[in-house]
């Protein structure tokens, strides 16, 4: 399996070439050149594998130079029951993303288990082993540079803290996570955890990421890697649960499922236009915002138009508080046919601070033939839709997912199960429980008092320079 750019100047190279990095050197993403595709006949053998299995399924047709046998030893190292079982009580945790059924034909797939109680870690505990994994195998030590809106960056450490040969520098804003969130990061002591706060919006953070990744003498010279969603590997994690819920909720592939997830910055939803691209009987992917509605308005309108910092919310679901999608560009790649010429001018205009729309060329038209809808939800709207999940369902959500319930109920279709995706744990986003509910939300053993813990973390301007410098001071630490 060869990957390319979304803008076609760079060098096709495999996957374990592109795990360790973030962006290719011409500022495009990697893609597969062509999605891997499973058959009827495959998907029915799939149905009844457990969620290692299905892991390997998958991730052996998009890492086909790893070998075998230690793909799948990394897989069965990653996905454990003691891994994914923190924080739930009363779930199956052997499926690893149990569906919890509020209704017929209407599911949350539970993916707040892990170490962090988001979603993340489903993908982030395996790239850190498949980070440790390539650099023993090459000799080598990385430096992560990565940004995060909440839950990215303790994912993220979490997987990585205590690996040999591996240090995180992790950017977030200093204001807009929860004081849950934050301390989830900056009371990490491990020596390669360095927690960088920000003063600015996620934007910000992310936008630095990128200068750095783009600055490709600093990258080679301090060895710089990524973890957020522009890495294809965390991507590539995230199709797995697709399959995972599809096969949980139906009874044969003739059946389709519809799925509405929270989404920011576009990588968790891009997962599951991926699987649909590899086969997976997806009737329709539901887009669901927040204030920040970036994505919404582009595929209600054609016209994206990434937000400048100042004018992007801080809402009660922090983890959208993004206002330029950085993994949107692999599904315009897809729409445009792989057009590397187009991407790559679209987004020259985006990188100067512009926008783009789609009305003119006929490309908007075309979003139909991928099936995706979106809406965006309001802080009044995720009090009242995490109210109605307790007293109708008996079941506890947080913001984000409360953003995805909301806006997958306007678009539901009868006969068509719809599964929710849960974002976190409801336990990290504790206020805005306590306003819609009035009660406080019970935290996983360990967890009671964590904000009261000793914090490591620096704060600085929104300076990519000041960034450079800061990890070269510590990239040999």
């Amino acid at each position: 399996m060869r990957y390319l750019s979304t803008r076609g100047n760079a060098p096709a190279l495999t996957f374990s070439k592109i795990l360790l990095g973030g962006l290719a050197p011409d500022g495009g993403l990697y893609l597969p050149e062509t999605y891997p595709q499973f058959s009827a006949a495959e998907l029915a053998f799939m149905r009844d594998m457990d969620y290692r299995q299905l892991a390997f399924a998958v991730l052996s047709r998009l890492a086909d130079d790893i070998e075998p046998d230690d793909l799948r030893a990394l897989i069965d190292k990653t996905y454990t029951t003691a891994t994914y079982s923190h924080g739930r009580k009363d779930s199956d945790f052997s499926q690893i993303t149990p569906v919890r059924k509020l209704e017929d034909d209407l599911y949350i797939l539970e993916l707040s288990n892990g170490p962090t109680l988001a979603f993340k870690d489903m993908a982030m505990q395996l790239l850190g082993n498949l980070f440790e994994y390539a650099l023993d195998q090459a000799g080598q030590d990385i430096n992560i540079l990565g940004a995060t809106s909440g839950d990215t960056g303790s994912a993220a450490e979490y997987a990585m803290r205590g690996k040999h040969n591996v240090r995180v520098f992790m950017l977030s804003p200093v204001a807009g996570m929860t004081r849950f969130q934050q301390a989830q990061m900056y009371t990490l002591q491990d020596a390669n955890i360095f927690n960088i706060a920000v003063r600015g919006v996620f934007d910000d953070c992310q936008d630095m990421v990128k200068s750095v990744s783009n600055d490709l003498d600093f990258k080679a010279k301090y060895r710089i890697g990524a973890v957020n969603s522009i890495n294809w590997a965390r991507v590539a994690a995230q199709t797995v649960y697709y399959f995972k819920a599809y096969f949980a909720v139906t009874d044969s592939n003739e059946q389709q499922v519809s799925f509405s997830v929270p989404s920011g910055n576009f990588g968790n939803v891009c997962a599951g236009h991926i699987a649909r691209m590899m086969g997976l009987p997806v009737h329709k992917l539901i887009v669901a915002t927040n204030e920040n509605d970036v994505l919404d308005e582009f595929f209600r309108t054609g016209v994206y138009r990434p937000r400048a910092a100042a004018e992007t919310l801080h809402t009660s679901s922090p983890s959208m508080d993004i206002s330029k999608a950085s993994n949107f560009e692999r599904f315009i790649a897809d729409l445009t046919g792989r057009d590397t010429a187009q991407v790559a001018e679209l987004w020259k205009a985006v990188d100067a601070g512009g926008s783009f729309d789609l009305k003119p060329s006929g490309l908007f038209e075309q979003i139909r033939n991928y099936a995706i809808e979106s809406g965006a939800s309001s802080h009044a709207d995720r009090m009242r839709t995490i109210r109605m999940a307790w007293e109708k369902y008996s079941t506890m959500i947080d913001t984000h997912t409360a953003d995805g319930l909301k806006v997958g109920l306007e678009h539901r279709e009868a006969g068509i199960p719809l599964v929710c995706l849960e974002t976190a744990l409801a336990a990290k986003f504790e206020d805005s429980i306590r306003e819609a509910l009035g009660v406080r939300p019970e935290r996983p053993a360990g967890l009671e008092n964590l904000e009261t813990l000793p914090q490591r973390v620096e704060t600085m301007n929104a300076d990519v320079a000041a960034i450079q410098a800061y990890i070269a001071r510590h990239a040999n630490d």
